[in-house]
């Protein structure tokens, strides 16, 4: 497993080597500093009481219990999941977010689109946490109670947002509002793990939480879900702080060590099974498309171990839950035509589709845009124009056709082909997204053709080795002080 030694994590934060340095000598994703940071007996002592930090917190070989400082205020949270909608691992990754709830200050817990994901799946979850609960309070006293928990679960919006991006408040999207409204010094984390849609619509019906407000978003096949409510963030919204984690979080579950007890399936059954409640719900509790889900993925996690272990407030520096470089313009065309193979779109871009609707009275229209596993609502505009709106999550060659009750649409077909970023992309950072992050797409950092997803991968022992410490807190009580090794 690729590292970072203690010595070169100093250097780092010394300013004698750059964060991006630490794979290929990317100097321009590394932050900037001046004279006056890197002089003076002030700011020397301060560089190395923070590389002290970095260190202990990015040591690799943590296997033990983690040792977390009582005094530190923690970082608030709330989690929207599509859990139960498009993927089984949303159960997975909740199961660790649970065993780590004394280490963060959980706000809410919010079932979101897409899919048929709903409240009970997270309440389901709690339930095996409730049969934990006695013996993860031997270790911590900040473990949450059940009841609070539910009482802080919310259900989102029921279906994905239209064309606009945003439509009704959901009793989700008012609990962020919510949240963020509290007097509180702490920036709120937002984690979202579905599609992006209750986000938009609080940020459309309250744009004052906007500064108190950090999202990590894994985007990729959930953006293509939400890709109405990317889309408004994006252009209405584009002072948000969000890391757009489209691959990188991929690292998670692919690549990395991953011998003998480190592999996905081994992992499962040798340090999740038998390990509590909800160590036996994530290894034989979860049932997805008829089939129970035994298998290590947990794509969503990255996002909490952003905040476990690394610095989150500064999303390039190396950490848990990736290493990250300020984006680039957000791809968007729009197209009047029907298009060919000819006509590109950058991989996790926005591809638009507006074409003339029928000859007559223009919103009794219904159209589709079928594309892959996807049936894509089209939208009347104030001109007539049927819009449809995509997002490509992989680098290829995509065929579509349209389904509509207009003669000048049904049956209509076309082709776009989506292209990966360029490799010097993000040394072209947009100035009107002063704090959007997104995956590095250097070669160096990529996972086979997963950009950014070895930045999470490295760490893969560290990671699972914290997390089956953790799962042996639902296992058994804390022993004694007097019986414990020092």
């Amino acid at each position: 497993m690729t590292i970072l030694r203690p010595a070169f994590l100093f250097a780092q934060v010394l300013g004698t080597v750059s964060p991006a340095e630490s794979y290929a000598g990317r100097s321009e994703t590394a932050p900037s500093s001046s004279p006056a940071d890197r002089t003076g007996i002030a700011g020397a002592i301060r560089r190395l009481l923070t590389a002290w930090v970095v260190v202990a917190l990015l040591s690799p070989g943590r296997g033990a219990d983690p040792v977390v400082d009582v005094g530190a205020p923690r970082h608030r949270v709330i989690v929207s999941t599509d859990i139960g909608g498009t993927d089984f691992d949303d159960f997975q990754s909740l199961v660790h977010l649970l065993v780590y709830a004394d280490s963060l200050d959980i706000e809410g817990l919010i079932s979101s689109p897409y899919g048929g994901g709903r409240k009970a799946q997270i309440l389901k979850v709690i339930d095996a946490y409730e049969r934990d609960y006695a013996n993860l309070t031997t270790y911590s006293d900040r473990y949450p109670p059940p009841d609070r928990l539910r009482e802080m679960t919310k259900q989102g919006g029921l279906e994905s947002a239209g064309y606009d991006g945003f439509g009704a408040a959901s009793e989700g999207s008012r609990w962020i509002v919510s949240s963020a409204r509290r007097t509180e010094e702490r920036p709120l984390y937002v984690l979202i793990w579905g599609g992006i849609d209750d986000l938009a619509q609080a940020l459309h019906d309250a744009p004052d939480i906007l500064p108190k407000l950090r999202v990590y978003f894994i985007g990729g096949p959930n953006k293509k879900w939400s890709v109405d409510a990317y889309h408004y963030i994006a252009t209405h919204h584009s002072k948000l702080w969000i890391i757009e984690a489209n691959e990188t979080y991929l690292g998670w579950f692919v690549g990395g060590n991953q011998v003998a007890d480190l592999g996905n399936d081994a992992f499962v059954a040798t340090h999740v099974a038998g390990h509590g409640a909800l160590g036996d719900f994530f290894a034989r509790g979860i049932s997805f498309d008829s089939r129970t889900r035994t298998t290590l993925k947990m794509g969503d996690t990255p996002s909490v171990g952003w905040l476990l272990r690394g610095t989150p407030d500064d999303p390039r520096q190396p950490g848990w839950g990736g290493q990250f470089v300020r984006a680039w313009e957000r791809p968007y065309r729009v197209f009047d035509r029907l298009t060919t193979a000819a006509d590109h779109i950058e991989q996790f871009g926005v591809f638009e589709l507006a074409l003339p609707a029928s000859e007559g009275a223009p919103h009794a229209t219904e159209a589709n845009m079928q594309i892959e596993n996807q049936s894509l609502p089209g939208t009347i505009d104030s001109k007539g124009l049927m819009r449809f709106r995509f997002s490509p999550k992989e680098a290829k060659e995509y065929r579509y056709t349209i389904r509509a009750d207009s003669p000048l649409l049904e049956g209509k077909s076309g082709a776009l082909t989506s292209v990966r970023p360029a490799p010097d992309a993000a040394m072209r950072p947009a100035p009107a997204l002063p704090n959007w992050w997104t995956d590095d797409p250097a070669p160096a950092v990529a996972e086979g053709q997963r950009l950014g997803a070895k930045t999470v991968s490295r760490w893969r022992e560290d990671f699972l080795r914290d997390f089956a410490a953790r799962l042996r807190r639902c296992q058994a009580p804390a022993p004694p002080k007097s019986a414990s090794i020092p």
